[in-house]
C-alpha cells in the first residue's frame, strides 16, 4: 500500500527546480559599480550575413551595421525555453555608457528587467541633471538581445554579471527564423541610440566579447 502524499511531491519537484534556477540563473553581481569614460557605441555600415540551426528554426542573418561596444553591465537576465529569441539570445545585457555608468554608483538607478525588456527608475529627489536627465539616460544605456557567433562567445556572454566592464563587437542585424512547415519569426535590432519603446532594444550578432578585469 502507497501512502505517499501527491501534494508532498509535488511541492519537493516544486523546490529543486527553484534550486535548479538558482544555482545556475544567480550570478551576483554588484548594482553600484562605476565606470568613467566609456565612449557612445561605434556603428557603421556593413552588408552580408550568415545562416545558422536553431532547434526546428533555420535562422537568416542580415547585417546592417558593425557594432562595438564599451560599456558597463547594469543588469543582466537569463532566458529559458524552445522558443526562437530563448535559444538564439540566451541572455539580454542592460548597458551603459558615457555619464551613466560614471554616476551609476552616485545616483540610485534601479534597473531591472523582463520580457525580453528592461527598466529603470529612481526614487523621488535623486538629481539626474549630471546624467543629462532622462534622455540622457535613455541615449546612454541600452538592453541588448546578445546572439553568440559561437561557443566561446557564448560562454562569455552567459558569465556575464551586473557591474562588469564588457567589450564586445559584431553586427545590428535583422533575422528570420523560419521552420520547415513555412512559418517563420522575425527579429530586427534598433539601429538608433536615441529611440524607446518597443522595438528600442539592440539585437546584437556577438562575434567577440570579453570582460575586462
Amino acid at each position: 500500500m502507497n501512502n505517499s502524499n501527491p501534494y508532498i511531491k509535488i511541492i519537493a519537484v516544486i523546490l529543486i527546480a527553484a534550486a535548479v534556477l538558482f544555482i545556475f540563473g544567480n550570478k551576483g553581481g554588484k548594482d553600484d559599480v562605476s565606470v568613467a569614460g566609456l565612449p557612445d557605441p561605434i556603428q557603421t555600415a556593413a552588408t552580408g550575413g550568415t545562416e545558422f540551426e536553431a532547434g526546428d528554426y533555420s535562422i537568416k542573418v542580415t547585417y546592417k551595421y558593425a557594432y562595438e561596444l564599451d560599456a558597463l553591465a547594469i543588469s543582466t537576465k537569463d532566458y529559458f525555453g524552445s522558443a526562437m529569441n530563448d535559444l538564439i539570445a540566451p541572455v539580454d545585457v542592460a548597458f551603459a555608457w558615457g555619464k551613466v555608468a560614471e554616476y551609476n554608483d552616485r545616483i540610485d538607478f534601479h534597473w531591472r528587467q523582463s520580457g525580453r525588456w528592461y527598466y529603470w527608475s529612481v526614487d523621488g529627489g535623486e538629481d539626474l541633471s549630471p546624467v543629462g536627465g532622462v534622455d540622457g539616460i535613455n541615449q546612454h544605456s541600452a538592453n541588448c538581445h546578445l546572439i553568440p557567433a559561437d561557443d566561446t562567445v557564448r560562454k562569455t556572454v552567459k558569465s556575464i554579471k551586473t557591474g562588469d566592464h564588457v567589450k564586445l563587437s559584431g553586427y545590428l542585424i535583422d533575422l528570420k527564423g523560419e521552420k520547415a512547415d513555412g512559418s517563420y519569426r522575425t527579429w530586427n535590432s534598433s539601429v538608433s541610440r536615441n529611440d524607446t519603446g518597443d522595438g528600442a532594444c539592440e539585437v546584437i550578432y556577438v562575434t567577440k566579447i570579453s570582460i575586462v578585469k
